[in-house]
């Protein structure tokens, strides 16, 4: 039987966030809505005016019972909350979300059921009034039941309509893509189990934690604040400004930034770029600042009534525009670094950029050039930077979203990216920093005393797909050898000028493969991107290959079945293709962390349902392990059998081939920092 299921609950709001999952102690399940082809009904659990359905939690398991294929918009909402509510499920499931996602080939639509319903032109959902409850933030088991209750069944309406939809279209127009979705489906479930299981969080070292970069940020910020007015005077700035920030850096700034952006063109010569650049920004100069005498450096000023009395609200000082300073520009004495953007790629919408990338970039250029004021200052923006994100995103993320009994839930998300890979959320843990100077992954523990967390790393991952793919045959002798690609990297580029350690080198070792060229990049690390293509040959030849399959047939398809549209691709007067990056970058990914990856994930959890240890969590093309103390040694024998099945695996899930060696490396140690190789 084919059950069409959705459920409503409350949710909890702590620390000003909401919390949408089951594990909050005062968050309920409020109503089950069930639909079949014959019949529909509303089950009622915890309302403030209606009583609960009799036997209403017998009647919901035993049509689970009966179930052959469990039908819901978002199954990992609805399935969570079946399982945490105390009902039994473990079948086969069908998410129309996600169902519609993959027939979608990478175009990213929006994915609500309404959007959904409106897309393939089913009945309008009535939502109207229930968005203004849930503005008003009330209780869903305080909306009136009989409203409750109409927007469940129109719910499950949509669902059972939209269902037969993606099921006829993967029956008939779109059956390539049956098998992804069937696939997909199934890695929902898996990943449901590790999101109600939930990582250890030890709380006393997260407070260490937070204490650490809390220092770190306001030492980094005084000494910031130094230089910032070495460099411009008594110039007010702020750091979080992208327009501010390329004041210091490159001592202009537009002259007219309404129209700034339409005098450059991002292909314009050097020259013509370094002409609009003088033509069109003006120096930054230092400045000295003194108390406006209009407000004596309030900012206001308060003006009186014609019976002397002062008006409640004071007025902004006219001379200072309620800074309560004024300024003095210093002639002759530019402020700032005085770098030079290379290109007009580096033209921003208040001037030039300051992104990450760009901005080490700079680091590296003014180290080369022994500049060590400006190397100092860059170093400690980027420093500052990262310390602000990873306080808010995860030491703040992970206090909020971690429960009372110390687990921290991890929501991974199959529908967010083009490629399929995942990405989370409430934190996002996909960005979780790798360790070195950002140590957060140390709070992360084993849930047993004396236990161990594992992970299981893929080496090179999308490096050997990229050489599968494209069967380049120095790519796979370089994997058949053990050639240390990273190190490589880092020799190309030091040679080339710019020393940079094999971790650095990462970052650039495998961009090419997701698109990325050498234009805007330093000089030396330009040199690396340059013999990528001349070194393989063969994936430079396979990069064409895409490109003309995506002309000739308006999509790009991999060989697990995946498949990705290009509709409006076009092949430029220049020769270039629009939408290389995505095309190159697309196969590669989507095969290696949103196919493989989830393939031997399944299969871990299959083996290790028999013990203790579990999988707790996935980053990108590594799994994670909370190991149980009696099993270290067992499930070090499951990594190393899964290690050795890679191969078939592969070629047994996807009939193919896959005549490239893939390996995990596996470390484990007492919490997710400290892990060693074994």
């Amino acid at each position: 039987m084919r059950l069409i299921l959705d459920v409503e609950n409350n949710v909890t709001k702590r620390n000003d966030k909401l919390h949408l999952d089951p594990f909050e102690p005062d968050n309920c399940l409020v109503m089950v809505g069930m639909k079949t082809d014959n019949w529909e009904r509303v089950v009622t659990f915890e309302h403030a005016t209606e009583p609960p359905t009799p036997n209403g939690h017998k009647m919901v398991q035993e049509q689970l019972n009966k179930t052959t294929c469990l039908v819901c918009h978002n199954v990992a909402h609805d399935l969570i909350w079946l399982w945490e509510s105390g009902f039994e499920y473990e079948g086969i499931v069908f998410d129309t979300m996600l169902g519609e996602y993959i027939l979608q080939r990478g175009q990213k639509k929006p994915l609500s059921l309404e959007q959904c319903a409106e897309r393939y032109e089913l009945a309008n959902k009535k939502q109207d009034t229930m968005k203004e409850y849930f503005k008003n933030g009330t209780l869903v088991s305080e909306i009136p039941h009989g409203e409750l209750a109409e927007y469940l069944v129109y719910d499950l309406r949509a669902t059972f309509d939209l269902a037969n939809k993606i099921h006829g279209r993967l029956m008939t127009t779109d059956a390539d893509l049956f098998d992804t979705v069937t696939h997909t489906n199934m890695v929902a479930v898996c990943l449901c189990r590790i999101y109600q299981r939930g990582f250890k969080v030890d709380l006393d070292k997260l407070d260490d934690v937070r204490k650490e970069f809390e220092k770190e940020k306001q030492d980094i910020t005084n000494e910031l604040s130094q230089q910032v007015q070495d460099l411009m005077g008594d110039r007010r700035i702020n750091l979080n400004s992208p327009e501010q920030l390329s004041w210091v850096i490159y001592s202009r700034k537009p002259k007219d930034k309404a129209m700034w952006g339409n005098f450059f063109d991002p292909y314009m010569n050097k020259k013509d770029f370094v002409q609009a650049v003088d033509h069109h920004s003006e120096v930054v100069f230092k400045v000295s600042a003194k108390t406006c005498p209009t407000c004596r450096g309030r900012g206001y000023i308060t003006k009186v009534k014609k019976d002397g009395t002062p008006f409640k609200k004071p007025n902004k000082c006219p001379n200072c525009n309620e800074s309560g300073w004024l300024y003095e520009e210093r002639p002759n004495q530019i402020a700032g670094l005085r770098f030079s953007p290379p290109t007009a790629k580096w033209v921003s919408a208040n001037g030039f950029s300051t992104n990450k990338i760009n901005l080490e970039i700079l680091e590296h250029f003014a180290k080369r050039n022994n500049n060590t004021k400006a190397e100092l200052f860059l170093k400690r923006v980027r420093r500052l930077s990262a310390l602000e994100t990873y306080l808010s995103s995860f030491v703040e993320g992970i206090s909020t979203y971690t429960k009372t009994d110390g687990k921290l839930h991890v929501r991974l998300l199959q529908h967010r990216t083009s490629t399929g890979r995942f990405s989370g959320a409430d934190p996002n843990m996909q960005n979780m920093p790798r360790g070195g100077t950002f140590p957060v992954k140390k709070i992360f523990v084993s849930r047993w005393e004396g236990g161990k967390i594992l992970e299981a790393d893929f080496a090179q991952l999308e490096f050997r797909t990229a050489a599968f793919l494209s069967q380049d045959s120095t790519a796979m002798k370089e994997i058949e050898d053990g050639f240390d690609v990273h190190s490589y990297t880092a020799q190309v580029i030091t040679d080339a000028g710019q020393p940079i350690s094999r971790q650095e080198a990462k970052a650039h070792t495998f961009a090419p493969l997701y698109g990325a060229t050498g234009f805007g990049r330093s000089q030396a690390e330009a040199s690396y991107y340059e013999q990528f293509s001349s070194k393989y040959k063969g994936v430079a030849k396979w990069h064409k290959l895409l490109a003309n399959e995506a002309l000739e047939t308006g999509r790009i398809k991999i060989p697990s079945g995946r498949s990705f549209a290009f509709p409006d691709v076009v092949r430029r007067g220049n020769g270039t293709v629009s939408f290389f990056t995505q095309i190159k970058n697309y196969p590669v990914q989507a095969f290696a962390t949103a196919d493989i990856v989830p393939l031997v994930l399944m299969a871990m959890e299959n083996m290790l349902l028999e013990m203790e240890s579990c999988i707790v969590n996935t980053v990108h093309d590594s799994i994670v392990i909370d190991v149980h103390p009696d099993e270290v040694d067992a499930v070090l024998d499951l990594v190393n059998r899964i290690n050795s099945q890679l191969k078939p695996l592969i070629d047994t899930r996807w009939q193919i081939d896959f005549n490239v060696p893939l390996k995990l490396d596996v470390k484990i140690g007492d919490n997710w920092l400290d892990t060693k190789d074994v």
